[in-house]
């Protein structure tokens, strides 16, 4: 009789892990980087923060108008009906009023002004009418309206930014508003990719018979195109156990990552599990998740290593649910923008295996009542990347799931905020 062993499409295989439990193990055995590089803040969307940024000043550094009109005393509002204030001077931006009103009197204003002293409201110059050299005002307005409060956008002594903040564009603003022109981020992370097979060829080259172009590098090129992620490409490494360790070894010298695809599964060529179990340096190699159950995770010398499947898919779903956010932890992210996961009622049927993880590919949108829906890019096969290019979202399948009629939610994770 034929002794079975273990095989990908086994749910209850030995040393199989959850996918929640792979991520733990992984973001546990992820350290942040140390050291920072000064950068000039033209250059700094994208990266960590490494230090605290304290106000010098308020901002706005002045009490102003908010709007073009005719700065006034609120004790000059008429509480019914209208009245006539005289225009004593008009005050700019850049050319602030000198000298001081008297009662009954107002001040033609543009926006961002200095308020002058005893004036604390402001009529948008749509709610009144000029006569002259007087305008003419009415009652429906409030003492205090349409200024701008020095500080109230920042006070001096504010800690605004801290250590961890992704920074964004609007991050950016807020440094020049405080007249800062270079900030301390955390360096880059340093990540070495390469793929591995003898059946894959690089681009410009004529495969063989049985061959195919390596896609998996240069799918993972992209998704590390960040500002905050240095890529070294290996190239296709020789796909033998100790030209592999040869070339690991050596990368991890000069990086912190090290994300190879191929080599990974069970099968006689499959040498980068080998040679790395061989060297006691993988923590694990199976994960419950379709696709992408082969996976090795380890470390070589002081760096981080990752084997992702061969697969193109299952490349691209584990790479964005293990590997990333161990990226971002190694970074020092504790401040991002959050990309949604949320329900959408899907229009298919998925079928779908309790006791793992599984990730079809989707495409989300509103129906004409506004609720959320999820309909599957078809062949969902490990080697379809163009379901990857299809889609628009990852629909997320949980462990212990089971199929999956037409009209029931799921959870889905949309491409916007994770490419």
């Amino acid at each position: 009789m034929i002794k079975i062993q273990p095989a990908c499409g086994d749910i209850h295989e030995p040393g199989l892990i959850p996918l929640n439990d792979a991520l733990a193990r992984i973001l546990a055995a992820s350290p942040p980087l140390g050291g920072y590089e000064r950068v000039n803040i033209e250059n700094a969307r994208g990266r960590t923060l490494a230090e605290a940024i304290t106000a010098d000043f308020n901002v706005p550094g002045h009490t102003n108008s908010a709007v073009d009109g005719y700065a006034l005393n609120g004790a000059d509002l008429p509480a019914e009906g209208t009245r006539i204030l005289e225009i004593a001077g008009k005050a700019y931006a850049g050319e602030p009023f000198q000298g001081k009103l008297n009662p009954g009197q107002c001040l033609r204003i543009m926006t961002g002004a200095p308020m002058p002293e005893g004036l604390d409201t402001v009529v948008m110059q749509e709610h009144a009418e000029r006569r002259g050299n007087t305008v003419l005002i009415d009652g429906r307005h409030k003492p205090g309206q349409n200024v701008r409060r020095a500080g109230e956008d920042i006070r001096q002594g504010q800690t605004i930014l801290y250590p961890g903040k992704w920074l964004t564009p609007p991050d950016i603003g807020l440094l020049a508003s405080l007249g800062i022109p270079e900030i301390n981020v955390v360096r880059k992370l340093r990540i070495a990719i390469a793929s591995t097979g003898d059946e894959i060829f690089s681009i410009g080259t004529t495969p063989k018979a049985g061959g195919l172009y390596d896609s998996n590098r240069y799918s993972l090129w992209a998704a590390l195109d960040r500002p905050d992620i240095e890529v070294i490409n290996l190239g296709i490494v020789e796909d033998r156990p100790d030209a592999l360790l040869n070339a690991f070894d050596q990368a991890a010298e000069f990086t912190d990552v090290i994300v190879s695809t191929g080599g990974v599964s069970s099968g006689e060529a499959d040498y980068t599990k080998t040679a790395l179990q061989a060297s006691g340096r993988i923590g694990f190699w199976k994960v419950a998740v379709k696709p992408g159950r082969p996976l090795a995770f380890g470390r070589i010398g002081n760096g981080v290593f990752f084997g992702l499947p061969g697969n193109p898919v299952a490349v691209m779903v584990t790479f964005y649910l293990l590997v990333l956010p161990a990226l971002e932890k190694m970074l020092g992210i504790d401040n991002k923008p959050i990309v949604p996961v949320f329900r959408a009622r899907t229009l298919d049927d998925l079928r779908k295996k309790p006791g793992r993880t599984e990730v079809p590919r989707g495409i989300i949108g509103p129906d004409r009542n506004g609720e959320w829906t999820v309909r599957s890019t078809g062949n969902q096969g490990s080697g379809i990347l163009s379901s990857m290019s299809l889609a628009n979202a990852l629909i997320i399948l949980e462990h212990d799931r089971g199929n999956v009629k037409a009209g029931e939610t799921v959870w889905v994770k949309p491409f916007a905020g994770l490419f």
